[in-house]
This record gives C-alpha cells, sequence and structure tokens, in this order.
C-alpha cells in the first residue's frame, strides 16, 4: 500500500450532523425520565406506598365509603380504585411535581439546545409514566392477589386499554400543569387536585353514591372515568366505550394544549 492509498473506503468517515432518529430519542428521553423518578423517594412515596397502604387498609377494615359493594369482596371493589389512584398519584401529581421543578432548575433550558422537539419531550415523560404505572400495577396486583383478589379473566385486556388511555389523559394533564406555573405552585396545586379528586372525584367515592348531579359530572372527569372503567373491567368483565372515550379526549386536549404552552424555564 503506497502513502497516498487510503486504508479505508472514500466517504466512511465523512461528517454527517443532523438530529437523531425519533424513536432513539424517544426511548432514551423516556428511559432518563423513568430513572430518576424511581430514584426520587418522595416520588416513590406518593406514587406506591400510598396506594399500597390504602389497598390494605380498606381491604382488611371496614371503612369503605361505598354503597354499591353488593355481594362482591372488598378487596375485589377496592383494586380497580387503587389501580387509578395509582395511574393519577405517578401520571399527574408526580409529572406535574417533576416537571414544575425540571423547569425551575433549567432542565428543560438545557435540554432546548438539543434536538429534542418539544412534542417529544412530553412523549417522553408519557412514555416513561407508563413504565412507572405497569410497575406500580404489577406490585399492587401482587399484594392485592395475596389479600384475595380475583378479578375476571376476560377483563383483563380491557383493563389494560384502561391502564394506558388512563395514563395518557393523566399524563398530559401533568405535562400541562407543570409546564406552565411556577414550581411552587405547581407542588400546592397538584397535591390538592390529588386530594379533591381522590375523595370526590370517583375514585373512594362511587359516582352512583353522589348526590343529585354531581355523580353525572364525575364520571365526565379523567378520576371518575378511569375508577369506573377499571371496576366494570375488573369486576364484571365488560368494556365501557363512554369512559375509553372521556380519557382519550382528555388526553387529546391536554396532550394539545401542553405541546403548545410548555414553559422551558
Amino acid at each position: 500500500m503506497t502513502a497516498t492509498e487510503s486504508r479505508f473506503a472514500p466517504g466512511i468517515f465523512t461528517p454527517d450532523p443532523g438530529p437523531g432518529k425519533l424513536g432513539t430519542m424517544l426511548l432514551t428521553h423516556a428511559r432518563i425520565e423513568t430513572r430518576l423518578t424511581l430514584r426520587h423517594g418522595e416520588q416513590i412515596l406518593l406514587t406506591l406506598l400510598i396506594p399500597l397502604v390504602l389497598l390494605v387498609g380498606l381491604s382488611l377494615l371496614d371503612i369503605l365509603p361505598t354503597g354499591d359493594i353488593g355481594d362482591m369482596s372488598k378487596v375485589d371493589w377496592v383494586t380497580p380504585r387503587i389501580f387509578a389512584l395509582a395511574v393519577m398519584s405517578s401520571a399527574f401529581t408526580g409529572q406535574a411535581i417533576a416537571l414544575g421543578f425540571d423547569r425551575r432548575y433549567g432542565v428543560l433550558k438545557r435540554l432546548s439546545a438539543t434536538a429534542l422537539p418539544r412534542w417529544l419531550l412530553v412523549a417522553g415523560r408519557l412514555v416513561a409514566a407508563l413504565v412507572i404505572v405497569a410497575l406500580q400495577v404489577l406490585v399492587l396486583g401482587t399484594v392485592a392477589a395475596l389479600l384475595g383478589w380475583t378479578p375476571s379473566g376476560a377483563g383483563i385486556a380491557f383493563a389494560i386499554v384502561f391502564l394506558l388511555a388512563g395514563t395518557l389523559a393523566f399524563g398530559a394533564l401533568g405535562v400541562l400543569l407543570g409546564g406552565s406555573l411556577r414550581a411552587e405552585a405547581v407542588l400546592a396545586l397538584a397535591n390538592i387536585v390529588w386530594f379533591v379528586l381522590l375523595l370526590a372525584g370517583g375514585i373512594l367515592m362511587a359516582p352512583a353514591t353522589l348526590p343529585g348531579v354531581l355523580g353525572d359530572i364525575v364520571v365526565l372527569l379523567p378520576s371518575g372515568a378511569l375508577a369506573e372503567g377499571l371496576r366494570a373491567a375488573l369486576t364484571e368483565g365488560t368494556l365501557l366505550w363512554g369512559p375509553v372515550v372521556t380519557l382519550i379526549a382528555w388526553a387529546a386536549v391536554a396532550g394539545a394544549i401542553a405541546t403548545r404552552t410548555t414553559k422551558l424555564t
């Protein structure tokens, strides 16, 4: 080989700058968000330990605030609603607070210097929320089974549909809240909304037990739609299309707004 001959084919080391593939960027961003969530003890407390305590306590103690339990066991009635609470805790409250403080500490401002588009920032957080929800359901479902939970086998696939739709709806709402307000306001408002929806949003109180038109309104909330959809799927083995449409509508509207209103600082 002479000095003028090249060992490599021409053009093999030609620079090719530009953004990476969208799928690769999405998975990388989602993986980082998932790892950061799992490293925060307060996030684990909110997303897993509180639902776990409520699952065990409401299944074993006679404090159920319900009038429609019928002949089913307490754990069968409680478990779908605890799944809904877990989705709300991680996808909405946890996402909103994390995003609010990421903005405060300049994380999003640094990400803006990369090729990561704003819509992919939202999508990556939603994918991370789906991973966290899957881990929550696995742990909570295992504990519920040990307590005697017997879900409808035919309804498990329907329950997965609701878990996906609920995570997308609450995740989009969490990004919308966390991406538009100051971190301190997000922290306060996200926790207030969490408590309100837990007590009066169709999770612990079934819509049928609420007075007057309030029950009809609660079913249109993402919390009520998710809880009722999971209840029907896991206890009756049926798919309620009304709650599915409600959750998809919340996800579409909140996601569209969030992609336009999310601030970097």
